[in-house]
């Protein structure tokens, strides 16, 4: 992975109205492979993988029989948007902190999936 152009896909994905910050992380290790926006919004990419795992996990036991796709975090100001990039090897997580206020959760959720699956290629 180039970081140069995993930058140039996020900073495409800080033009959406309401998002505040972009991250992607790795989904097994919690690395953080690149960061645009808000750093602080964005959380901790250790912690973000963690929950994902568990969540995951829960899932699994709770009798999901697929794989994880995304996680909706809500507050009173903030969105926080946890989605899945299927890879070749170890999945990447696409990280998002939304305003919302500012955000259309509906249509930032399908510009999200979208921005996944093109932001390795």
């Amino acid at each position: 992975m180039y970081v140069s152009a995993i930058e140039s896909s996020l900073a495409r994905l800080m033009e959406m109205p309401g998002i505040t910050g972009a991250a992607l992380v790795d989904a097994v290790t919690g690395l953080t492979y690149c960061v645009v926006g808000d750093v602080l919004e964005v959380g901790d990419g250790v912690e973000t993988a963690e929950l994902t795992a568990v969540i995951s996990g829960q899932s699994d036991r709770a009798g999901g029989d697929s794989e994880l796709e995304s996680v909706i975090v809500t507050s009173a100001r903030r969105y926080h948007v946890v989605q899945t990039v299927r890879r070749a090897g170890d999945p990447v997580l696409l990280v998002a902190a939304l305003d919302r206020d500012r955000t259309n959760l509906a249509l930032a959720m399908r510009r999200l999936t979208e921005h996944a699956e093109g932001v390795l290629a």
